[in-house]
């Protein structure tokens, strides 16, 4: 019997030592100065200035760079890369850039074998939106024909800063991509309803 009550005792002092010693921890850090940062009202500098250089995030692609040669599409082992290609009076040139995010694993597969470096990783990472269609980043604007760049002068031509083409396509994509989608629905609903009439 004085086993047990020995063990007991053991017990509850074991559990009087381990509870004391984490309220010395807690008692410690409450007195230390918090280290949280308020993201994003209150940090001292933009998080993406503090990104390492080589950061992957956003995909970003200067359309002016591009030479539609197709590489980084067949690159991209999940395929969200999209390059339309048309010819309009015997001139080939893109009338579409997408890049799905939503889908997109942040691999650099597809930077590596642009001979430009039109297509490119930025430390843009605040892509948050109510849906996946707000990612789905479009660099040729709806209805545009742009004609691909010679390689040679796309390699002496000046970039935008890193980041800045990927920031508005994800402002744009949050705009026009809503209306796009209010658009296809009303389309859908309108021929359902066609086919419930005939």
């Amino acid at each position: 019997m004085t086993g047990a009550v020995r063990d007991y005792f053991r017990g509850v002092w074991s559990a009087g030592v381990t509870i004391f010693d984490g309220m010395v921890v807690t008692l410690a850090n409450f007195l230390r100065r918090p280290m949280t940062i308020q993201y994003p009202d209150r940090s001292p500098r933009p998080v993406v200035e503090t990104l390492p250089v080589r950061y992957r995030g956003v995909l970003e692609v200067d359309p002016a760079l591009c030479t539609a040669c197709k590489l980084c599409e067949n690159a991209c082992p999940i395929g969200c890369i999209f390059i339309g290609i048309e010819k309009r009076d015997k001139v080939r040139g893109m009338t579409e850039f997408a890049v799905d995010a939503g889908k997109c694993m942040y691999c650099g597969l597809c930077v590596e074998p642009c001979p430009t470096g039109a297509i490119r990783m930025t430390p843009q990472f605040e892509g948050a939106c109510e849906d996946l269609d707000g990612l789905v980043l479009r660099y040729v604007p709806e209805g545009a024909f742009v004609e691909p760049a010679k390689a040679k002068a796309a390699l002496e031509a000046p970039t935008p800063p890193r980041g800045r083409l990927a920031r508005s396509a994800l402002a744009r994509a949050r705009r026009e991509n809503a209306a796009l989608r209010e658009r296809l629905q009303g389309a859908v609903t309108a021929r359902q309803a066609a086919g419930k009439a005939g």
